[in-house]
Protein backbone atom coordinates (compact mmCIF):
# COMPACT_ATOMS: atom_id res chain seq x y z
CA UNK A 1 0.00 0.00 0.00
CA UNK A 2 1.04 3.38 -0.90
CA UNK A 3 -0.16 6.58 0.00
CA UNK A 4 0.47 10.09 -1.73
CA UNK A 5 3.60 11.91 -1.23
CA UNK A 6 1.45 15.70 -0.92
CA UNK A 7 4.53 17.92 -1.26
CA UNK A 8 6.07 15.67 -4.53
CA UNK A 9 2.67 15.52 -6.16
CA UNK A 10 0.23 17.95 -8.33
CA UNK A 11 -2.89 17.95 -9.82
CA UNK A 12 -3.20 20.60 -13.44
CA UNK A 13 -6.13 21.25 -15.44
CA UNK A 14 -6.13 22.87 -18.77
CA UNK A 15 -8.60 24.09 -20.75
CA UNK A 16 -9.81 26.59 -23.75
CA UNK A 17 -10.40 30.19 -23.29
CA UNK A 18 -12.40 31.78 -26.23
CA UNK A 19 -9.69 30.25 -28.02
CA UNK A 20 -6.94 32.74 -27.12
CA UNK A 21 -5.41 30.58 -25.28
CA UNK A 22 -5.49 27.41 -22.91
CA UNK A 23 -6.15 28.45 -19.41
CA UNK A 24 -3.96 26.43 -16.36
CA UNK A 25 -5.72 25.80 -13.14
CA UNK A 26 -5.11 23.53 -10.39
CA UNK A 27 -6.50 21.22 -7.21
CA UNK A 28 -4.53 22.02 -4.20
CA UNK A 29 -5.80 19.65 -1.78
CA UNK A 30 -6.27 15.86 -3.04
CA UNK A 31 -5.21 12.76 -0.99
CA UNK A 32 -4.78 9.32 -3.02
CA UNK A 33 -3.43 5.64 -2.23
CA UNK A 34 -2.24 3.19 -4.33
CA UNK A 35 -1.82 -0.50 -3.96
CA UNK A 36 1.08 -1.70 -6.21
CA UNK A 37 2.72 -4.78 -6.77
CA UNK A 38 5.18 -4.86 -9.80
CA UNK A 39 5.60 -8.24 -10.21
CA UNK A 40 1.26 -8.46 -10.58
CA UNK A 41 0.58 -4.71 -12.20
CA UNK A 42 -3.12 -6.21 -12.99
CA UNK A 43 -3.86 -6.39 -8.83
CA UNK A 44 -2.87 -2.42 -8.47
CA UNK A 45 -5.49 0.02 -7.47
CA UNK A 46 -5.83 3.79 -7.55
CA UNK A 47 -8.23 5.65 -5.71
CA UNK A 48 -7.88 9.47 -5.34
CA UNK A 49 -9.76 12.20 -3.56
CA UNK A 50 -9.97 15.70 -4.72
CA UNK A 51 -12.02 18.54 -2.24
CA UNK A 52 -13.90 20.30 -5.52
CA UNK A 53 -13.23 23.97 -3.43
CA UNK A 54 -9.49 23.50 -3.32
CA UNK A 55 -9.46 25.20 -7.05
CA UNK A 56 -6.65 27.44 -7.32
CA UNK A 57 -7.57 30.34 -10.43
CA UNK A 58 -4.24 32.73 -10.28
CA UNK A 59 -5.13 35.91 -10.33
CA UNK A 60 -8.47 35.17 -12.05
CA UNK A 61 -11.37 37.72 -10.82
CA UNK A 62 -13.32 36.61 -7.96
CA UNK A 63 -16.92 36.68 -10.34
CA UNK A 64 -14.95 33.78 -12.54
CA UNK A 65 -14.34 31.65 -9.25
CA UNK A 66 -17.51 32.25 -7.50
CA UNK A 67 -18.70 30.95 -11.49
CA UNK A 68 -16.45 28.19 -11.64
CA UNK A 69 -17.30 27.14 -7.75
CA UNK A 70 -20.66 27.68 -8.22
CA UNK A 71 -23.94 26.16 -8.49
CA UNK A 72 -23.04 26.39 -12.65
CA UNK A 73 -20.12 24.19 -12.46
CA UNK A 74 -18.90 22.46 -9.77
CA UNK A 75 -20.60 23.39 -7.44
CA UNK A 76 -18.79 22.71 -4.48
CA UNK A 77 -21.20 23.53 -1.62
CA UNK A 78 -23.45 20.49 -3.47
CA UNK A 79 -20.42 18.18 -4.37
CA UNK A 80 -17.38 18.98 -1.87
CA UNK A 81 -15.24 15.67 -3.18
CA UNK A 82 -14.19 14.12 -7.12
CA UNK A 83 -13.22 10.85 -6.66
CA UNK A 84 -11.25 8.89 -9.26
CA UNK A 85 -11.22 4.92 -8.84
CA UNK A 86 -9.50 2.42 -11.01
CA UNK A 87 -11.06 -0.28 -12.28
CA UNK A 88 -8.11 -1.87 -14.00
CA UNK A 89 -4.36 -1.02 -14.65
CA UNK A 90 -2.48 -2.66 -17.24
CA UNK A 91 0.67 -2.11 -18.51
CA UNK A 92 1.24 -1.03 -22.45
CA UNK A 93 4.98 -0.45 -22.67
CA UNK A 94 8.22 -0.94 -20.48
CA UNK A 95 7.49 1.80 -18.27
CA UNK A 96 3.59 2.49 -19.34
CA UNK A 97 0.34 1.88 -17.94
CA UNK A 98 -3.28 2.65 -19.17
CA UNK A 99 -5.63 3.32 -15.93
CA UNK A 100 -8.98 2.59 -16.60
CA UNK A 101 -11.74 3.70 -14.05
CA UNK A 102 -14.53 5.80 -13.04
CA UNK A 103 -14.50 9.78 -12.46
CA UNK A 104 -17.11 10.60 -9.56
CA UNK A 105 -17.94 14.40 -10.72
CA UNK A 106 -20.51 17.14 -10.05
CA UNK A 107 -22.64 13.70 -9.25
CA UNK A 108 -22.05 11.99 -12.46
CA UNK A 109 -19.95 8.49 -12.72
CA UNK A 110 -18.42 8.21 -15.89
CA UNK A 111 -15.81 6.25 -17.18
CA UNK A 112 -11.99 7.94 -17.41
CA UNK A 113 -8.78 6.70 -18.92
CA UNK A 114 -5.36 7.84 -17.87
CA UNK A 115 -2.54 7.23 -19.82
CA UNK A 116 0.64 6.84 -17.22
CA UNK A 117 4.05 6.27 -17.21
CA UNK A 118 6.28 4.85 -14.41
CA UNK A 119 9.56 7.27 -13.68
CA UNK A 120 11.57 5.43 -11.15
CA UNK A 121 11.13 3.94 -7.43
CA UNK A 122 13.45 2.58 -4.65
CA UNK A 123 12.77 0.15 -2.04
CA UNK A 124 14.12 2.42 0.57
CA UNK A 125 17.19 4.54 1.67
CA UNK A 126 18.59 3.49 5.09
CA UNK A 127 19.41 6.27 7.44
CA UNK A 128 17.35 8.65 4.57
CA UNK A 129 14.29 7.45 3.35
CA UNK A 130 13.34 4.02 4.88
CA UNK A 131 10.18 3.81 3.11
CA UNK A 132 9.76 2.58 -0.48
CA UNK A 133 9.03 5.53 -2.92
CA UNK A 134 7.88 5.46 -6.64
CA UNK A 135 6.75 8.04 -9.13
CA UNK A 136 4.21 8.39 -11.74
CA UNK A 137 3.28 11.28 -14.68
CA UNK A 138 -0.55 10.39 -15.88
CA UNK A 139 -2.88 12.44 -18.32
CA UNK A 140 -6.42 12.03 -19.62
CA UNK A 141 -9.20 14.15 -20.97
CA UNK A 142 -13.01 14.37 -20.07
CA UNK A 143 -15.70 16.71 -21.69
CA UNK A 144 -17.03 18.62 -18.44
CA UNK A 145 -20.52 18.39 -20.33
CA UNK A 146 -20.70 14.92 -20.06
CA UNK A 147 -20.73 15.61 -16.22
CA UNK A 148 -23.10 18.03 -16.37
CA UNK A 149 -21.23 20.75 -16.48
CA UNK A 150 -22.20 22.79 -19.91
CA UNK A 151 -22.28 26.70 -18.87
CA UNK A 152 -20.04 28.45 -21.18
CA UNK A 153 -19.65 25.84 -23.38
CA UNK A 154 -18.89 27.57 -27.27
CA UNK A 155 -21.74 27.21 -29.17
CA UNK A 156 -20.94 24.78 -31.81
CA UNK A 157 -18.06 26.23 -34.60
CA UNK A 158 -17.46 29.20 -32.17
CA UNK A 159 -14.79 29.36 -29.74
CA UNK A 160 -16.47 32.05 -27.82
CA UNK A 161 -16.61 30.63 -24.00
CA UNK A 162 -14.65 28.33 -21.85
CA UNK A 163 -13.89 25.23 -23.24
CA UNK A 164 -15.98 21.50 -23.12
CA UNK A 165 -12.09 19.66 -23.26
CA UNK A 166 -10.59 19.18 -20.06
CA UNK A 167 -7.09 18.13 -20.11
CA UNK A 168 -5.74 16.50 -16.52
CA UNK A 169 -2.02 16.52 -15.77
CA UNK A 170 -0.98 14.66 -12.77
CA UNK A 171 2.62 14.35 -11.02
CA UNK A 172 3.04 12.26 -7.76
CA UNK A 173 5.19 10.15 -5.92
CA UNK A 174 4.25 7.58 -3.54
CA UNK A 175 5.71 6.55 -0.14
CA UNK A 176 5.25 2.95 0.41
CA UNK A 177 6.70 -0.14 2.93
CA UNK A 178 9.36 0.26 4.89
CA UNK A 179 12.86 -1.56 4.79
CA UNK A 180 12.33 -4.47 6.79
CA UNK A 181 15.95 -3.59 9.22
CA UNK A 182 14.57 -0.07 9.81
CA UNK A 183 11.14 0.00 10.47
CA UNK A 184 9.51 2.72 12.57
CA UNK A 185 12.99 4.35 11.18
CA UNK A 186 12.43 8.03 9.65
CA UNK A 187 15.00 10.62 8.23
Amino acid sequence: MYHIDKAHASLQLRVSHMGFSTYTTRFSSFDATLTFDPDNIPASKLEATIESASLQMDAAPKMCLDIVKGPKLLDTAKFPKIVFRSDSIRMTGAKTFEISGTLDLHGVTRPLVLTASYNGGYGGIPNMDPHARIGFSAHGTFKRSDFDMGFGVPAPGSTMGVGDLIDVTIEAEFSGPALANTAGKSH
